[in-house]
């Protein structure tokens, strides 16, 4: 394989080529053993995955970029900002969606972003082997992206760049290319700043650069296909997907760009979104609502879920009719959440609801919820 633009040349005509494609931020590093792989082993080692088994079960294939391409020696690090517009003030029925996914699935818009990249890379350098990434395969493109000068790891765990805050994506275009490297950024720039520590509500940073994901909203929220933990249901809030508190309060989002990719900008309904419609949702009717929005990765079963929880937090006389259909949902999960939203009302319509579904529940799981929820009615 011959590259006959030469090294320099070839990089800086390929971080062109991204930047035309859309991409605000380039930078490349060598495909090395990532620094922060023991530290991944001690947090998978501590349990903080939860659910998240998929991580442990490619834990070997993190160890070096090879395993994602073979051969592979150099990744351009990319990032797509996402910071399209400000979050709208949810109504007293509404849920919050974090705002990477207001619009269409990032996956969709990246990847071909990245199949265009390689063309143009194979075209500047016939035989060359490439493939572009974003999120799915097992590289730790956070610790990479940092060894590419394209920011530090914050306290939050999360990659932050001077000027683009921490409102954006990662992906990266691995090629068995020789490419010109880039400094590593080796600065840290949190200093004693504790803003996302203090903030988080489920105490899911217990301690700097250190996320316990069992407790983060956005893995309670998408990640977690089993009930919420009761302990941590309130501190949900108005949260229906995902959460982006650590990086509301951050200092360093507070004069980053506006994104300029339309795909990312919020649809109507999720920027916020009214809950109770969801509870008349079908299976198929969910799949047209969501089939293209990150919010299709909760499921039916999940959002409903997150969005009793939310009712529930909220306490809106006006939730009740969807939290006593929800009641009745085909899913244990849903009809679960509902039966503890329910309970938060203290309302009698609420306690003869539970009363009567307690009668005909046969999943063990709910009826626990729903002994729980009547305990819960019956205190003065």
């Amino acid at each position: 394989m011959a590259n006959p633009l030469g090294t320099a040349a070839l990089t800086q005509s390929l971080k062109r080529e991204a930047q035309r494609l859309g991409f605000d931020l380039a930078g490349v590093c060598p495909a090395v053993e990532p620094s922060g792989l023991t530290r991944f082993h001690e947090w998978l080692a501590s349990g903080y995955a939860g659910e998240m088994t998929y991580l442990a079960e490619r834990r070997d294939a993190y160890a070096h970029p090879r395993h994602v391409l073979d051969g592979v020696r150099s990744l351009l690090m990319l990032s797509m900002n996402y910071d399209t517009a400000s979050p709208a003030v949810p109504g007293p029925t509404e849920g919050r969606v974090s705002r990477y996914a207001w619009g269409t699935d990032y996956h969709d818009t990246i990847h071909e972003r990245l199949k265009r990249l390689a063309v143009f890379l194979r075209e500047q350098v016939p035989g060359v082997r490439v493939r572009g990434v974003v999120d799915t395969a097992p590289l730790m493109e956070r610790e990479f992206a940092r060894l590419a000068g394209l920011g530090w790891l914050g306290k939050n765990t999360l990659l932050l760049n001077k000027q683009r805050g921490s409102w954006f994506f990662l992906a990266a275009l691995l090629t068995d290319a020789e490419l010109a490297y880039d400094q590593p950024h080796a600065s840290d720039h949190c200093g004693t700043c504790r803003a996302c520590l203090d903030a988080c509500p489920t105490g899911a940073l217990f301690d700097e650069y250190v996320l316990d994901a069992t407790r983060c909203i956005s893995y309670l929220t998408i990640e977690l296909r089993s009930a919420i933990p009761e302990g941590l249901r309130q501190g949900v809030g108005e949260w229906l997907f995902g959460c982006d508190i650590c990086q509301e309060v951050c200092p360093w989002n507070g004069s980053s760009t506006a994104a300029g990719e339309s795909g990312f900008r919020p649809r109507d309904d999720l920027n916020a979104v009214e809950l109770p419609g969801l509870f008349s949702l079908d299976e198929a009717a969910f799949r047209q609502r969501f089939r293209h929005s990150p919010l299709w990765r909760a499921k039916r079963r999940g959002l409903l879920r997150n969005a009793a929880i939310v009712l529930g937090n909220g306490r809106d006389p006006r939730a009740l009719p969807a939290l006593l259909l929800g009641l009745k949902d085909d899913e244990p999960l849903v009809r679960g959440a509902c039966a503890w939203a329910l309970a938060r009302f203290r309302e009698s319509l609420a306690a003869k609801a539970l009363a009567r579904q307690a009668r005909l529940e046969s999943d063990a799981g709910v009826r626990r919820e729903i002994e729980e929820a009547l305990k819960d009615l019956a205190e003065p």
